[in-house]
């Protein structure tokens, strides 16, 4: 968990507070498109060193190491998306949670998995709807991102099973 935690939460946070400290960025808040790509670009290189640190099959689960490469894939594909057009970053983010909940449920229905499916499904429309409501983005923006995250987990997801 602290591996996770400072791998995807820590450094991505300082990296963004020296751009900021150093005047790089204008605000935390990331809002303007343009000051968006080198802290997805930092994120992106954090989130695959911890993809790297936790692929020790004889300490961790492989699949844990799997999920890190596709939050990877996930913030590098935002970044690349980001150099010409503004997506949600946050429905990416729910994108990847939903998609991964749904891939269970398909592949192990249980009534635990259904709930924790609509919870999160609930929960992505909460968290669309208020990047709608702070006019952080417009409705194609936080659909595209919501998009992109359900697509990059069951893209990899299928390609696992593929490599089975």
């Amino acid at each position: 968990m602290a591996i996770v935690f400072a791998f995807t939460f820590l450094l991505p946070c300082l990296g963004t507070g020296a751009l900021y400290w150093f005047g790089h960025v204008s605000s935390l808040l990331l809002r303007d498109r343009a000051q968006r790509p080198i802290p997805l670009l930092l994120a992106a290189f954090s989130f695959g060193t911890a993809a790297l640190v936790l692929y020790q099959p004889q300490l961790f689960d492989v699949l844990l190491s799997q999920i890190m490469i596709g939050m990877t894939l996930a913030v590098f594909l935002t970044f690349l998306i980001s150099l010409s057009w503004k997506i949600s970053a946050h429905g990416v983010g729910v994108g990847g949670g939903l998609g991964l909940l749904g891939m269970l449920y398909l592949t192990s229905p249980a009534s635990h998995t259904l709930w924790a499916l609509l919870v999160m499904t609930l929960l992505a429309g909460c968290v669309l709807s208020s990047r709608l409501a702070l006019n952080a983005h417009t409705p194609s923006q936080a659909w595209a991102g919501l998009g992109l995250g359900i697509g990059v987990v069951c893209g990899l997801s299928f390609g696992l099973w593929l490599g089975s």
